[in-house]
Order: structure tokens, then C-alpha cells, then sequence
């Protein structure tokens, strides 16, 4: 891929999609009074995450990996193990995989990964193995004593599958992300009513919401001009 100043890339509707995402999280930060730096940190990291990810550059990749991070220790602070796993020992590990993977497709030597077509021999494997992650991951929380285990392990074979499609390339990551999405935030209004300083987590997965869903729309974009060039 070229070497280029990836915010020069961004159209207006993703500067002002990116800088609204952005702003209405540092708002109800403070806002609520919530004195964690920390959840601040990885919502503007995952914003800035998503809005690269939706232009199939890789440093969403990258930054993808620092926010798994950075979640994975807030998921841990309040007993969602779910999260802290998936986070840090799935979506962490198989984006540094999709990293490799967008490197190594660009579309003609461009800012821009290749956008791939699920072939059917990959679609079985793909279901097999969320099945399975998410069969194990259920025993797993339920034996750490998960805060909500359904909805995390819902969340567990979203991630997964989410991550998986992003490997592949393929436009409907953002779809899976989508909907991981609407189980955090179920997630994280569930703990606000415990703590309100959490509703700042509220905020960022509904802007995360979002972005992914852009992220669909401008993937189908990127593949039809491809697709023409």
C-alpha cells in the first residue's frame, strides 16, 4: 500500500461522521461525571478505529488492537469476562491477522485493501467455528461467574464472527459488527443503572452503531468501483 497521511483520505461526511463521534463522547464524559480516563481513551481510539476500518485502510486494523486493549481491561473491572476474553484473546489476535491479511491485498497498490467474496466452502467453516467458540465460551463464563451471561456470550459469537469476516475481507463485517453493537449497548445500559458513570460506554457503542453501519454501505461501494476498474 502507498505511504499517504491517512486522514487526508477522509471524505467530509467522514470527517464530520469521525469529529461528531468524537465530540458527543467527550460530552457525555464529562457529562455524567465519570472519572475513567481510561473508557475515554478506548471510545475515541475505537471511533477512530471505525472510521479507518470503514475506508479499508489498515491503520484501523491497528488501532483495532490497542483498543481491544483498552476494553478488555474496562470489560474486567466490572466482572464482564466475557468481553475481557473475547476482546483480548480473539478480536486482539485475529486483527493483527487481518492486519497482515490487509497489507498483503491492497487493491492495486493502493490506499485501500482488496474487497474479497465469501466463497461457499469458506461460509460452513465460518459458522462451525463461531458455533463452537461460542459453545465454549457459554461453559467458560457461566463457570467465572459472568455479570450477564447471555448477552456476553451473544456478544462472544458476534465478535467472533465479526473478526472472522474482517479477515476475509468481506462487507459484511460490518453487519456483524452491527449487531455486536446492539448487544453492548444492552450491555452497558444494563450497568449504567448501577452506575451512571458507564453511560459514556452507552454513547460510544451507539456512535460505534453508527459507524459500522456506514462501514457496510462504503465496503458495497468500494467493492462495485473496484469491481469497474
Amino acid at each position: 500500500m502507498k505511504k499517504q497521511n491517512p486522514f487526508r483520505l477522509l471524505t467530509r461526511f467522514e470527517w464530520a461522521l469521525w469529529l461528531s463521534s468524537l465530540a458527543l463522547t467527550v460530552v457525555s464524559f464529562f457529562a455524567f461525571g465519570s472519572e475513567d480516563y481510561l473508557t475515554l481513551c478506548a471510545s475515541l481510539i475505537g471511533a477512530t478505529a471505525l472510521i479507518f476500518t470503514a475506508k479499508g485502510h489498515v491503520l484501523g486494523q491497528v488501532l483495532i488492537v490497542v483498543f481491544a486493549v483498552f476494553y478488555g481491561i474496562i470489560s474486567f473491572h466490572f466482572r464482564y469476562y466475557g468481553e475481557m476474553l473475547t476482546y483480548l484473546g480473539m478480536s486482539a489476535p485475529i486483527a493483527v491477522a487481518s492486519l497482515i491479511s490487509w497489507i498483503r491485498h491492497p487493491f492495486k497498490e493502493s490506499n485501500e485493501v482488496e474487497v474479497a467474496h465469501v466463497s461457499r466452502r469458506q461460509i460452513l467453516p465460518m459458522l462451525v467455528a463461531t458455533a463452537c467458540v461460542t459453545v465454549v465460551f457459554y461453559f467458560i463464563l457461566g463457570a467465572l461467574g459472568n455479570a450477564n451471561l447471555i448477552a456476553s456470550t451473544v456478544s462472544v459469537a458476534t465478535s467472533f464472527l465479526a473478526a472472522y469476516l474482517t479477515f476475509l475481507r468481506s462487507p459484511y463485517y460490518a453487519l456483524a459488527y452491527a449487531a455486536n453493537d446492539v448487544v453492548l449497548i444492552f450491555l452497558w445500559v444494563f450497568a449504567s443503572f448501577a452506575d451512571v458513570s458507564y453511560i459514556p460506554m452507552v454513547v460510544c457503542f451507539v456512535m460505534f452503531l453508527v459507524n459500522d453501519l456506514y462501514g457496510f454501505y462504503n465496503w458495497l461501494k468500494m467493492e462495485k468501483n473496484q469491481k469497474n476498474l
